[in-house]
């Protein structure tokens, strides 16, 4: 059975993908750090006026209000913000 990678090990996995194409990142699981990032990407999500979900493709656009287009490459989310097809009620 695999085991799932843990955070740090994602978080290594990245931050590495990262120095390899010599962009420097910053990490955070914890603390004062991740309230921050996560009430930032709160603000940022509550800003969002449209959502294009390819879930075929696993990407998902966002439409913000000031105009401008976030795309996130997530086959996950891109199921997540799709609806389930009902099939007992017509289009």
């Amino acid at each position: 059975m695999t085991q799932k990678p843990s955070v740090e090990d994602q978080i290594e996995q990245t931050l590495g993908l990262e120095a390899e194409i010599e962009v420097s990142a910053t990490s955070t699981t914890g603390g004062d750090p991740l309230v921050f990032a996560k009430a930032a990407l709160h603000r940022w999500v509550d800003g969002v006026v449209g959502v294009v979900a390819a879930a075929g493709s696993g990407r998902v656009t966002l439409i913000h209000a000031n105009g401008a287009r976030s795309q996130i490459a997530s086959p996950e989310l891109a199921y997540l913000v799709t609806p389930p097809v009902r099939w007992d009620q017509p289009d």
